[in-house]
């Protein structure tokens, strides 16, 4: 991502922000309300309009594709909220996500059972029923059926507990493991800084600070504005 601008109804949130991660790394992004973290994730996966600047994507101009070619070229987008199918069972979720497959779906179902082993009891039970890190863990999931090169996340822990949020914080550093990169909107600063090879803090749609997770975590203008500290 590189100088993008971006918004609603022709009013730009994003002013010119620039983003990059690596493979496979995580990417975290913090900021206060109304920075522009989730219109990032939306821009870059082509949820609405980029009016100036790029966004590429493994080599490949991608800026203002559409949804549908993104998940094709190997991108998925779990957002904050709505990102399961209630009343389907944890299986169907993920059946769900393979839709751009031509393959089978058994095997790569296996593999996400190992790595969210709590949803393998609960695989005909409905995602509605779930507790919100289960559900959350469907949400991941589904969006690694068609083993993606790279994983946007909105808010993957918000309204967890300490125990789930350590869960999905340790599942996503396994992510990274088996290739898949990784962007990450979070409101939890500290933990998510903690396993982010590079932090991105954004205030008024700009960067403000970029650097690596530790690097951020140990600067006092950082912890001092942005971090509670």
């Amino acid at each position: 991502m590189n100088a993008v601008h971006a918004g609603y109804g022709g009013a730009d949130i994003l002013n010119g922000v620039d983003l990059a991660v690596g493979k496979p790394e995580v990417a975290v992004i913090v900021g206060p309300n109304g920075a522009g973290k989730s219109t990032l994730l939306k821009a870059i996966f082509g949820l609405l309009v980029v009016n100036r600047g790029s966004v590429d994507f493994d080599g490949t101009d991608i800026t203002n594709a559409a949804p549908q070619k993104l998940v094709t070229a190997g991108m998925s987008f779990v957002p904050q909220e709505r990102n399961v199918f209630e009343t389907l069972t944890v299986e169907e979720n993920l059946e769900m996500g393979a839709f751009t497959r031509r393959d089978g779906v058994n095997a790569q179902i296996e593999k996400i059972y190992e790595l969210f082993s709590p949803l393998r009891d609960k695989r005909r039970q409905p995602a509605g029923e779930l507790s919100g890190g289960q559900r959350q863990m469907v949400a991941m999931g589904r969006a690694l059926m068609i083993e993606p090169k790279l994983l946007l996340l909105d808010e993957p822990t918000a309204g967890l507990s300490p125990k789930f949020m350590g869960d999905i914080f340790s599942q996503i550093i396994a992510i990274t493991k088996i290739g898949v990169s990784v962007i990450m909107v979070e409101q939890n600063a500290k933990q998510a800084l903690r396993i982010a090879d590079r932090g991105y803090v954004l205030v008024a749609g700009t960067n403000r600070y970029t650097d690596t997770g530790p690097n951020l975590l140990a600067d006092p203008e950082v912890a001092k504005s942005f971090l509670g500290d």
